[in-house]
């Protein structure tokens, strides 16, 4: 048999260091479909979301803000209109954003983190349509604008939380911003996002 002569270029050791890592991002991956997505909406936040919501506060930079319950489909609309006018909470997850992306990338080279990601992003689209819609008909919900505008924000929540996991920040203490918004979607709630002082919660 002939050798390969891009074998040469291979790095083994790298290689063989960067597959648990992919199988830790598959396993977040597979189980995705576990969860229940929007199942909580409108409901009063309990203790443990609360606690989330502070600490993803926290981590951002804001341990001044609150959060705070919205009940309905069409505030969660204005609340998400108003992010568009006030991108702080933004800003401050893109720089959180771009520390774990070098993060991950002292771990794995960059094709393998975008395939992980990409599969996420796969595999979080098989099921945040499907529910977010059912989440939205309950509810006679007829602005497919804000219901994408959910199930966007899934994603990039499940985004950020593959980040975190590539990056081998999950047992991190206090939790990652990025994993304690994870968890509010895992609770089944909508973090819509930051507006001033006020974390909006649907």
């Amino acid at each position: 048999m002939q050798n390969d002569p891009d074998s040469e270029n291979v790095d083994v050791p790298r290689l063989l260091e960067e597959i648990p890592l992919l199988y830790k991002a598959r396993a977040f991956a597979e189980g995705l479909e576990a969860n229940s997505w929007f199942s909580r909406l409108g409901e009063p936040l309990d203790a443990r979301e609360k606690a989330l919501a502070e600490l993803y506060l926290d981590g951002l930079g804001f341990p001044d803000a609150e959060p705070a319950l919205i009940s309905n489909w069409e505030d969660a609309a204005s609340a998400a209109e108003t992010l568009d006018r006030d991108p702080i909470g933004w800003e401050a997850e893109e720089m959180l954003r771009a520390g774990l992306v070098s993060r991950v990338l002292e771990r794995l080279e960059e094709e393998a983190a975008n395939t992980a990601l990409a599969y996420v992003a796969q595999k979080t689209g098989d099921t945040a349509k499907e529910a977010v819609e059912e989440a939205a008909a309950m509810d006679d919900v007829v602005d497919m604008e804000i219901v994408h505008a959910a199930a966007g924000a899934l994603a990039q929540a499940a985004n950020g939380a593959a980040l975190v996991v590539l990056a081998e920040a999950e047992d991190d203490n206090p939790p990652h911003p990025f994993l304690a918004r994870w968890r509010l979607f895992a609770r089944g709630r909508w973090p819509v996002g930051l507006a001033g002082s006020t974390y909006n919660i649907l």
